[in-house]
């Protein structure tokens, strides 16, 4: 299985609302474009899309709808709240293991936890700008993960 991981654009800054309602901004929806532009040209698809439900996140999974052509619904989980564990995560995406490949949207610093542990490295560090996209391949669906590290994108780079 394929596994891309998307860190959520640029957001609205920290203000007198709930962090959870905090949406993309103009520059935040380009930058994710650029990636998922570059992502769908080199042949990106995912069979399942996860979305953490804080807006901005939903928001970018939204993005990831329209550039990359997913004909299904996004599916909001709580495994991917700031605050969740890559374990949650791991449990979710096991059980979805006849997937082909699943795009996930969400937040730091749990995604970079969830990369490393993906990766069976925990003490791997990942720096994931802002709409950078990662993909890993999974290998196995036991206990522990089994995945191999293929790309990152970063929309420096797209």
């Amino acid at each position: 299985m394929d596994v891309y991981i998307l860190r959520h654009g640029i957001a609205e800054e920290r203000g007198a609302g709930r962090d959870a309602d905090r949406a993309l901004t103009d520059k935040g929806r380009e930058k994710l474009n650029r990636v998922l532009q570059r992502a769908a040209r080199a042949g990106v698809a995912a069979t399942l899309i996860l979305s953490s439900p804080y807006k901005r996140a939903w928001q970018t999974a939204e993005v990831a709808v329209d550039l990359l052509k997913y004909k299904g619904k996004v599916t909001q989980t709580d495994a991917l709240l700031p605050e969740a564990k890559p374990e949650d995560l791991w449990r979710e995406i096991r059980s979805r293991k006849n997937e082909g490949s699943i795009l996930i949207a969400g937040h730091e610093p749990m995604l970079s936890a969830t990369i490393a542990f993906l990766l069976g490295a925990r003490d791997l560090r990942v720096d994931l700008k802002k709409g950078s996209l990662v993909h890993i391949q999974i290998d196995g669906f036991g206990v522990l993960p089994k995945g191999v590290l293929k790309w990152m994108l970063t929309p420096r780079l797209a």
